[in-house]
């Protein structure tokens, strides 16, 4: 389960406690629960770095969401706690035709692989696009050729839908 969260949500003293209480309400373990985080929230760099540590801790995963399209320095790419890196859709969009995408998201992919992160590329939004993130060993892929937003209880009949071999990467 992913949860994209807010600056605002980011810097809250409370988050930590939600978070606990969310897990004991639900009875999910925290491996499986997933914070998104942008790279802008990470601006003041010792508490982004003391916050992801606690969420770390917490046995949670975290996902530096948009990459690419914020403010921080390759530098502190390596000292946040983080496990995934989520090529913003900017970047994949019409990577089929588009060379200087496709170089921006292979660097990418490659850079992800040096650190040890999951890649997941956001936006796919057709096949073409899909066969290039495969050729480039995307880990996972997210986006519209999929399927749009939907309930948690749509969700079994969507991965119904579509065959093993067409989401072996996702």
């Amino acid at each position: 389960m992913a949860v994209n969260l807010s600056s605002k949500q980011f810097y809250d003293q409370s988050l930590k406690d939600q978070i606990n209480s969310i897990l004991q309400e639900t009875g999910l373990e925290p491996q499986y629960l997933e914070l998104e985080i942008t790279e802008s929230m990470t601006m003041d760099v010792q508490v982004a770095l003391t916050t992801l540590n606690s969420f770390r801790n917490m046995g949670l995963k975290i996902a530096m969401d948009d990459f690419g399209t914020g403010y921080s320095s390759l530098s502190y790419l390596k000292e946040f706690p983080i496990h995934h890196l989520k090529i913003d859709q900017s970047f994949v969009k019409d990577i089929s035709v588009n060379p200087t995408n496709a170089a921006i998201v292979n660097t990418i992919i490659a850079l992800a692989r040096n650190l040890k992160l999951v890649v997941i590329a956001e936006g796919v939004e057709n096949d073409d696009d899909l066969k290039i993130l495969q050729e480039f060993d995307c880990d996972t892929v997210q986006g519209y050729l999929f399927s749009r937003p939907v309930e948690a209880s749509e969700v079994p009949e969507i991965f119904d839908r579509f065959s093993c071999n067409r989401i072996a990467n996702t």
